[in-house]
This record gives C-alpha cells, structure tokens and sequence, in this order.
C-alpha cells in the first residue's frame, strides 16, 4: 500500500479499506413491512451478532436538509459519505434563496421573465409536483408563480410530474386539487394560467444516467410539443387512468390538457422554461434537451426545437455546466474524501451499476464530475437492466460482486467504494416481495465480498446511505400498518427516516483500534474513520472518527 505524506503514528490497517453502502436499507423495529428483517439474510444476522454497530443519522439536518422531518436521499448521503462534512443542500438553498428574495433578484430569474414580456409569450414551469422535498417541494413552484403574476407576467403554464414514490404512492389528487384552487385565485383576464400536462415520474422525462432516454422523449412530446392521449384537467387524466389501469402516481402514462382538441400548453419559440427540481440526478437529461442546439443532440429526435429561455433550479452538473442557466447555486464542496487520498497517494476504486454509479463518484467527489487522478483512481459502471425493479430484484449485485472481487484480489487498491442499488431501487416499487429477494441477493453478495477481505487482511465498513426497504408500509404513531377504505395495507414506496447501519467488519486489524461506543454520529462521520484506518489523521474540518486507534 501506497503510504505518503503520513501524519499519524498508526501505520494503518495491514490490508484494504472497503466501504459498501446497502442503498436504502435502514434500521427499524421487526414488522410487517420491514423487508430487511423479514429476508433471509443470515450475513447480515452475523454481522449483527460478532462485530461492532453504530447506527447513522441518515436524514435532515444530518445531511444539510432544513429539518428532521425531511428523509435523506442518496445525493445528499453520498455527499456527506464523501466529503465527511455537512453543506446545506438543495431544499435549504432553494428554500433560502426564496424567502431573501434572492432568487427573483437574479440574472437568471430576470432573463426569465423579461423574455416573455417582451416576446407576449408563456413561461413554462416543469417538475416533480408533491411536497416530497427530495427533487422539488411544491413550495417553490407557487411562490415562483405568484411572484411572476407580481412581475406582470400574463400567461403560465404548468406541467406535472407526479410522485408517488417520495410521498403517498396514490396522493396525487391531494396536491392536484389545492393547487388548482391556488390557480383560480390567482386567475384574472390578465393572468391566464392552468397545468398543461403531465404524467409518472417513471414513465416520463425523469430518467437518471441515461439509463432509458425514451422516458425523457415521451416527456418531450408531452410538455413540448403537446402530443398524447388528451383530458380536460389534470384531475380528470389521473382519475380515469387510476380505473383503467390500477397503478400507483408514479406509473401513470403521460396526458395532456386540451380544449376543443388544442393543446393548452405547447412550449414555442420566444418561452421561458423553468425546471423546477432541485436534485440534479433526474433533471440533467431533459436540461439537455432543452439546452443543446440544432445538431448537437442525438439521444432522440426533438421533432421540434423551439429557441426558449431555459434554466433549472440549480446547476446540475458543476463541470459540464447543465444546465447553462440556473436559479440557485448549489452548494460548493470541497476538501473531500476522495481528494485527500489522492493527495496522499493513495488508490481507490468506485463501482456500482448505472442507477447508482453517479452517486459513488459525481455526488461521493462534491458534485464533482471526473477523476482527481487517472493514475490513482479507477471508475467501474456495470451497465443497469431497463425492466422494472420489481422483475430482476437482485439487480447487478452478482457483477457488482464480480469485479470488486477481481480488483480486491488484485491488490491494486488501497480503498475501495461500492454502491448495491437493490435496497432503494426495488423498494421504491412498492412491492414487498421483490424487495425481500433484493435483500436475499445483496446478502449472498455480501457473504463473498467478506470472505475476500479477509484473505486480503482488509476492513469492511457496511452501511448505507438512507432508509427505504425498512419500512415498506405506511404506519401509524403506534407502529401499525395503516389501511386504506378497503382495509388493505398502505404501501410506502418514499424514503425512512430511520437511522443507518454502520458495521466494521475486521478479522485483521481490530486489535489495533476501538470503534468509540457513543451515539449521535452521522453520515459524514464515515470519511474520518476511513482515513484513520488508512493511518492518517483527518483534516480538522472533517465530522470525527468513529475510530480510536490503541
């Protein structure tokens, strides 16, 4: 192993530092929906009899969101796995900038509007339509409208994205209905506003690491160009889709809203367009749709490319600069995890499949695209299936498990980062099941990783970046499922706030150091306990060591 520029007297642990973050998988109390316990999962159970546990705050102002009612999401976890610090995130920033007014006093904001006063043409607003506060929160949409009526802007429209996945699977109308009463209040003969279309989240225009571009096409057919199956109001489009195919919010097929057979709002030359989420990972393709010029986008054709004023929330990606313009600075991370071992020398590996390989790298470096070092790291993406979660539980765990198995015994690295998708990904289905067999197959892959660690006199640290295949039902204050008029158990397909496992798996080194027995660490306590373990002291700025060395 590669040791430079040592600070500390412990020479550090005899073989490689693995962390492996189980996405989605939280600690809770045995129950009906707890896919975790209810899973044969006898490495787990192991674990959780002969090494040590802490447990993590995964969510709220442990991950720089506004509150401790607000679920973490993997973005802001990996941030702070990554960086061993805590920045206000994009809700907070967002919420801020909104309530300084900041946000309307940009260059961004004022191009915006300017554009359709001067062009007597619409301003479009775009997003993820709940209160989820994961990608966007409905806050920010009407206090954005309500300040454009303020500014003199005559026509509006707005197209949803429905949730169901970070809020109740079927709650759409709970937000449809008031939103629409928060439109007719506004609505004057000078103030022509109304939603224009809309459709489930995965089914259109919120694919992530272009995984399946067709899902960003349909939405552009929809929201820009105006075609798909047509209904008189956003309430009437759910409610026959609801009976006709019995799927939750998240999976409902995208419509549009049209009088006498015309489009409400098609997206034309001399609009504004604004995407309103603020999480980056499902925002980045559909900005570049809009943002790409005539020949310089090929993922499908745009039929129509109308010449519009377009930004985001935030800026996406930091280095390739998606979107061109943006509402609210994200925030700027430096001095991670990633950074300082490069500049100590050392060599890391990041794998995962497609759906999370972003996370162990672009938001694990600080919203960070590329490598500090070609020569010091190596990036793996195993290619994700495109077919429903709920249909290959298990994922990519088994190739995920075969590379870092080859590249652990290869002795080439000195840290190593895994991301297994099974936890969140299939528990974001909904269904039970599929998230059970998810947590039987990452089980089995754990079973070989540790096997080879220790043949490499490694250390593996075994955790995850927030809650979901934890709590798989909506319960009550007492712990009891909640049910629906028809006495059926209420799915929860959102995120937990439920704290996160933290093994430290060690056959080799555990005589050199104690895991400190104390409660209130978080997610960004990891960065400091791996570089300790590596032999190194942590930067003074970074949360501390869950680690004491002897």
């Amino acid at each position: 192993m590669a040791h430079i520029l040592k600070k500390s007297a412990f020479e550090g642990v005899k073989g490689p530092v693995v962390t492996i973050v189980m996405d989605g998988v939280g600690v809770a109390p045995e129950g009906p929906g707890n896919a975790v316990k209810l899973a044969n999962t006898p490495t787990l159970d192991f674990l959780m009899k002969n090494y040590p546990l802490r447990t993590l705050k995964a969510h709220g102002t442990a991950v720089g969101l506004p509150s401790d009612e607000d679920m973490g999401n993997s973005e802001v976890g990996h941030n702070a796995l990554g960086s061993g610090q805590v920045f206000a995130q994009g809700a907070k920033l967002v919420s801020n900038s909104i309530e300084t007014g900041k946000m309307f006093h940009s260059e961004t904001w004022t191009n915006l509007i300017e554009n359709v006063k001067k062009n007597g043409s619409t301003l479009h607003f775009l997003g993820l339509f709940s209160d989820g506060n994961v990608h966007s929160h409905i806050d920010h949409l009407k206090a954005m409208i309500a300040e454009a009526k303020k500014e003199g802007v005559r026509k509006v429209r707005v197209h949803i994205l429905l949730d169901g996945r970070d809020v109740g699977e079927t709650s759409a109308l709970e937000y449809v209905l008031p939103f629409e009463a928060f439109l007719a209040d506004l609505r004057t003969d000078d103030f022509d506003i109304c939603i224009a279309s809309g459709g489930g989240r995965m089914q259109i225009t919120m694919d992530r690491y272009e995984a399946n571009w067709s899902m960003v096409e349909k939405g552009w057919h929809t929201h820009v160009l105006g075609e798909g199956r047509q209904f008189a109001s956003a309430e009437e489009a759910i409610e026959t889709y609801r009976k006709e195919l019995h799927v939750i919010d998240q999976d409902l097929p995208a419509f549009v809203i049209a009088k006498d057979g015309k489009p409400l709002g098609t997206v034309n030359d001399g609009d504004s367009v604004v995407f309103f989420n603020f999480r980056g990972d499902r925002s980045i393709e559909i900005s570049k749709a809009f943002d790409a010029p005539e020949g310089a986008f090929d993922k499908f054709d745009r039929v129509r490319f109308p010449k519009v004023t377009y930004a985001g929330m935030l800026e996406y990606d930091g280095d390739a600069h998606i979107p061109h313009k943006y509402l609210v600075s994200p925030p700027e991370i430096t001095g991670t995890m990633s950074e300082f071992l490069v500049n100590h020398g050392y060599r890391q590996l990041a794998i995962s499949e497609t759906q999370k390989f972003g996370h162990v790298t672009y938001f694990w470096n600080g919203n960070r695209s590329g490598k500090f070092s070609d020569e010091l790291e190596e990036y793996v993406e195993i290619p994700s299936d495109v077919v429903p979660f709920e249909q290959r539980p298990w994922m990519k765990c088994a190739e995920i498990t075969d590379v870092l198995i080859d590249k652990l015994r290869s002795g080439n690295f000195d840290f190593l980062r895994v991301n297994f998708p099974n936890g969140d990904m299939v528990g974001h289905t909904g269904s039970f099941i599929a998230t059970k067999v998810s947590m039987e197959a990452l089980d089995l892959c754990l079973a070989r990783i540790l096997k080879v660690v220790d043949e490499m006199n490694g250390i593996a640290i075994i955790t995850a970046d927030h809650g979901n295949a934890d709590e798989m039902l909506e319960l009550d204050k007492s712990g009891n499922a909640k049910t629906d008029k028809n006495g059926h158990a209420k799915v929860k397909t959102s995120h937990t706030l439920n704290p996160v496992p933290c093994f430290f798996y060690d056959n080799s080194n555990n005589d050199k150091y104690d895991v400190i027995k104390e409660d209130g660490y978080g997610l960004a306590n990891v960065a400091a306990t791996v570089v300790t373990l590596m032999g190194e002291d942590a930067p003074d700025y970074w949360y501390k060591s869950m680690v004491k060395v002897k």
